[in-house]
């Protein structure tokens, strides 16, 4: 995914269910969120420290296993070739047989959907599908021992059309108590979580993520 804490709140709940099963489930970050803040006194560098700490914290806190981070500028993500390079090359190093990423079809998401979760949808898709499944696509990998591999199935999360559903009312506390890792971005913590009693309290029904299922051959 693009930033630091769009796994939580995009699907944390799911990574739970997930990590519950005894899967192994790990993170690749685009960027290290070093846009993702209004406080002039902060510098970029202690900006990118903070949010891969909080990150690192959120992701122990769902038992995922590992979290890569490659660095690229907040905010500035583009579809090129070298991106797609380096996402190809994690799938080939982790060598999953489920990928998940952001929806590069939803551009209104309560307001805009970040640019950032687009293209990071639309450069995982292409890492997938083909580029990490085909030898001839960026045949340097193979030198350095990345052989192809082909992934199963993609759920992209928060989806322009959904076709997969999960119940995560049994993993809802471990998947607030994640984002709540996040301080610089959610700010008063009482405030998040008086928000958050309010949102459960408002839902009919189960609390749910959704997702677009792509399965592969």
């Amino acid at each position: 995914m693009a930033h630091p804490d769009d796994p939580e709140m995009f699907c944390g709940g799911t990574i739970a269910l997930l990590t519950r099963r005894g899967l192994q489930v790990s993170y690749v970050l685009l960027t290290s969120g070093d846009k993702g803040s209004d406080d002039r006194t902060v510098t970029n560098q202690g900006l990118v420290q903070r949010r891969e700490e909080e990150q690192r914290a959120a992701a122990a806190r769902l038992k995922v296993a590992e979290v890569v981070f490659l660095h690229h500028p907040d905010g500035e993500l583009e579809d090129t070739p070298n991106i797609r390079r380096e996402i190809v090359r994690e799938i080939r190093r982790f060598r999953p047989e489920l990928v998940l990423s952001t929806d590069p079809a939803r551009i209104y998401a309560r307001g805009v959907n970040h640019r950032d979760h687009r293209v990071a949808g639309i450069l995982t898709l292409d890492a997938v599908f083909p580029g990490a499944r085909n030898h001839r696509y960026f045949p340097e990998l193979l030198s350095a021992g990345w052989e192809p591999h082909a992934v199963k199935e993609v759920w992209l999360a928060g989806p322009h059309e959904p076709d997969l559903e999960f119940n995560i009312d049994a993993v809802y506390d471990d998947r607030v108590a994640a984002v709540a890792c996040h301080r610089s971005q959610i700010g008063d913590l009482d405030k998040f979580y008086q928000r958050v009693k309010e949102n459960r309290e408002k839902q009919e029904g189960p609390m749910t993520e959704k997702f677009k299922r792509l399965r592969f051959g």
